[in-house]
């Protein structure tokens, strides 16, 4: 589990930005809270997506972006041209533990990435249109928020548990 801290309100960019992104990381990770594996792996949409596989992506997108686009370090990823979506599957021998540790040890690396980073400037030099790490940073908000809704419908059809906060 991620801690839940309520993002920062009179901050600096950086930690606004960083602050809003860990709640939802969070809040991603909570929707697996008291599911079995089963529950976490079940897809009941025609695309195959889980609780489980969304976070499963979710790490690997943090490690694309903040590891490899910004920190310049180059991963193998589970996504291959023929097999686009593997980063979405969940694989024999993976489970609720074993793929939140993945998403954890991710956001740890994307937040050291940007801690050193010496400003929201920065860009990456993989993509043919630079994007900075404000730009990252404003896409991770949006890419983990718009998963957490997939993620409350989802855990909603899985068990009926709803809600905003852990306590809701």
């Amino acid at each position: 589990m991620l801690p839940f801290n309520h993002p920062e309100r009179t901050a600096d960019e950086r930690t606004t930005l960083v602050s809003f992104l860990d709640y939802h990381r969070a809040m991603i990770l909570w929707k697996l809270d008291g599911l079995d594996e089963d529950q976490a792996k079940r897809s009941m949409v025609d695309s195959g997506t889980s609780l489980l596989g969304i976070v499963k992506h979710l790490a690997w997108v943090e490690r694309w972006w903040f590891v490899d686009y910004i920190g310049g370090t180059d991963l193998d990823y589970p996504w291959t041209d023929d097999d686009p979506d593997a980063d979405w599957r969940i694989e024999d021998g993976e489970s609720i533990a074993s793929i939140s540790q993945l998403y954890v040890d991710a956001v740890a690396e994307a937040n050291a990435v940007i801690a050193a980073a010496p400003d929201l400037d920065i860009t990456g030099s993989k993509l043919e249109v630079p994007r900075s790490l404000r730009w990252v940073l404003v896409h991770m908000i949006e890419e983990v928020a718009r998963h957490l809704g997939h993620a409350d419908i989802l855990r909603e059809q899985i068990d009926g548990a709803t809600g905003y906060l852990p306590g809701d």
